[in-house]
């Protein structure tokens, strides 16, 4: 399931459990599974996922409990669906508007798209 090269490994793994969160895998308050859990779901290494649940930390989306684990931080969907929509916004759709532009692709085109891909009609 690691698949981008130009994306760190420990990158991915985080995006992959703030993924979850978002898709209501886990809520607030509770366990993640554990590095090692990850590590041999993923095939990495555990310091990679060490570092994973690091940065996830650092950004309050987890926190541990001491000989206990890791655990969905309370607001932790918030903050993820914030973050995430802010660089949508901001970093992702400016790319599809500029290849949208080079391909003359019309904003009905892509709505019609859209339309098929989602169960919200725009």
């Amino acid at each position: 399931m690691i698949e981008n090269q130009t994306v760190p490994i420990y990158t991915q793994v985080a995006q992959i459990i703030s993924e979850d969160i978002l898709c209501g895998k886990w809520k607030s308050d509770d366990r993640i599974p554990s590095v090692r859990d990850f590590a041999g779901q993923y095939e990495v290494n555990p310091n990679t996922v060490m570092r994973a649940f690091e940065m996830l930390v650092s950004q309050d989306v987890i926190y541990i409990k001491r000989g206990m684990g890791y655990y969905v931080k309370s607001g932790a969907y918030e903050s993820i669906l914030s973050h995430r929509k802010e660089a949508f916004l901001n970093n992702t759709l400016s790319e599809v508007a500029h290849q949208m532009s080079l391909l003359k692709i019309t904003i009905n085109e892509v709505v019609e798209q859209l339309n098929k891909y989602t169960d919200e009609k725009i």
